[in-house]
């Protein structure tokens, strides 16, 4: 199956928690081995909004399933859309606040083996000033024919 063929699958199952988040496009780069997925950052998303000049500071767990959607889309991708993701542990670093705006999240597989797969992603702005970053391990389980993981 092409890349631009799982894109379309990825697009199609969208889950609900990606409308959620403010989900924008989904692109991957064949050559920088990554998926990019556009993030709209709107004052719902934030906290400390009373009086802030910018609009509020995007609350953090916001921040993290920008970057966990970017890991997992990279990992399903790589896996042809055959594998189930899911992640046993993410650390992110936030280097600065997220306020109402857009926001790119960037996503690779590190390393994947059979089971186990380690992923990183960065956050980024509209003017590509690197706002977080993150890294996870994830389980990785082989899809049956009608497309569920197993229980």
């Amino acid at each position: 199956m092409s890349t631009s063929e799982l894109i379309r699958q990825i697009e199609a199952r969208r889950p609900p928690a990606w409308e959620l988040l403010g989900i924008g496009g989904v692109t991957y780069d064949k050559i920088l081995n990554r998926v990019t997925i556009e993030w709209h950052a709107e004052q719902r998303h934030c906290h400390s909004v009373e009086g802030h000049p910018r609009g509020g500071i995007v609350q953090g767990g916001i921040v993290t399933g920008w970057l966990d959607a970017a890991m997992a889309t990279a990992c399903l991708l790589r896996g042809e859309y055959q594998i189930a993701v899911a992640s046993l542990e993410i650390k992110v670093a936030f280097l600065l606040p997220a306020h109402p705006g857009l926001y790119r999240s960037y996503g690779k597989v590190v390393r994947q083996g059979r089971s186990i797969g380690f992923l990183e992603a960065e956050l980024r702005d509209s003017n590509d000033v690197l706002i977080a970053t993150a890294s996870s391990t994830a389980a990785l389980r082989a899809k049956n024919p009608a497309g569920t993981s197993p229980a």
